[in-house]
């Protein structure tokens, strides 16, 4: 591929025993470039991933050149998916990366078949498509090219700056198709930011390609999950993330609490342990019941935060007709009537009235408390 011969490492793929089961491994490298980080480049069979019915997700089909994130953050919700190869859903997953080197031939292929009706294709649903490696492996262009030419439209969710490369490529592409762009940031103190998402970008130079989508005429939403308890729902940390979302130009936002799914808990904790170790009992409270954080937070966090999307005059997305939910711009996305981001299947149970409804009592209905909104966070 395109990588520097200088300092090149060629490896057996054999040396991780759960990519001897794929039979299209080509090679694996590595390479000062990315000190630590070995890619195994392999020959995909498919690149259009069909989304099981009933998962709830707004999307029906995906494409992930990538299996595995070099942005290695911390909370990313995809981590058990590298365990399907024997490898772990930890530090494997942040530096044994698998790169689908045809990836987009094989597109081309499997557009052109009559079978195909034209569905939506979502990329950076699972592992981010413009982590640092694209910069090397070039298979967005080829991807966003496929999708145009034959009608297929297309959505993106990054939290990488090397999307300004495509941009070119997306306006050109969105005189075809829809396209719709999301940028993910969630994190807008540097210090943690560096801490628990080490591989990405900084917010200042997301919020910049933010900018650069929307100077060249194409809508950008910011995905400001998972908001982190106790760490990133602070009134002061919100209202400067949603300041410095609206001055980028931001089309819409949208927010969810942080998640942990059974695969994601126990990296996030040890991170939790080692970082914030005066957390720790409160969170494991708060996820005690489960993957997600207890409705009364969920509820707390919508009574703060969209006061604050108000007050920044930034777009909340609009009603879809068919659920009565709310949908962003990008990726089909469905939100609950607290704002918070959820699977387009959610009950009426979930669909509540966040602006006429009263303000959260001061101890919510967990053992866990939550400060009211005038009292301080840790930041």
């Amino acid at each position: 591929m395109r990588w520097s011969e200088q300092g090149l490492r060629v490896e057996e793929p054999s040396t991780l025993p759960g990519l001897a089961r794929i039979n299209t491994v080509v090679r694996s490298v590595t390479t000062p470039e990315f000190s630590g980080v070995t890619f195994h480049e392999i020959l995909a069979k498919s690149a259009l991933n069909k989304v099981p019915t009933g998962s709830g997700m707004p999307f029906g089909w995906t494409i992930n050149p990538y299996r595995g994130c070099s942005h290695a953050c911390v909370y990313c919700f995809a981590r058990p998916t590298h365990t399907y190869l024997d490898l772990n859903a930890g530090t494997d997953f942040d530096t044994q990366v698998i790169v689908k080197i045809n990836v987009a031939e094989v597109l081309e292929r499997e557009l052109r078949k009559p079978s195909w009706q034209h569905h939506p294709v979502a990329l950076g649903t699972n592992t981010d498509p413009y982590q640092r490696a694209e910069g090397r492996y070039e298979l967005m262009p080829g991807i966003i090219g496929a999708l145009a030419s034959s009608g297929t439209p297309l959505s993106i969710l990054t939290k990488g700056t090397l999307l300004r490369r495509d941009i070119p490529l997306l306006v050109e592409a969105s005189r075809q198709v829809p396209v719709d762009v999301a940028m993910s940031i969630a994190i807008y103190d540097d210090e943690l930011q560096k801490s628990i998402e080490p591989g990405t970008p900084s917010a200042a130079a997301r919020l910049r390609t933010v900018t650069a989508v929307r100077d060249a005429g194409l809508d950008c939403s910011v995905f400001l999950m998972p908001v982190l308890p106790w760490l990133t729902d602070s009134k002061a940390h919100l209202d400067d993330a949603l300041r410095r979302v609206k001055a980028a130009g931001a089309t819409s936002v949208l927010y969810s609490a942080l998640h942990l799914k059974p695969g994601v808990k126990p990296w996030f904790m040890h991170w939790l342990e080692r970082t914030h170790p005066e957390l720790v009992p409160r969170y494991r409270e708060l996820y005690s019941a489960g993957t997600y954080a207890p409705k009364a937070y969920r509820q707390w966090l919508s009574h703060r935060i969209r006061p604050l999307i108000r007050a920044h005059r930034l777009d909340e997305g609009t009603e879809a007709p068919a659920t009565g939910g709310v949908r962003s711009s990008a990726l089909g996305q469905f939100r609950d009537g607290d704002g918070e981001r959820r699977p387009s299947r959610f009950t009426s149970e979930d669909r509540r009235p966040a602006i006429s409804a009263a303000p959260p009592a001061d101890r919510a209905p967990t053992a866990v408390q939550f400060e009211t909104a005038d009292e301080p966070t840790l930041f």
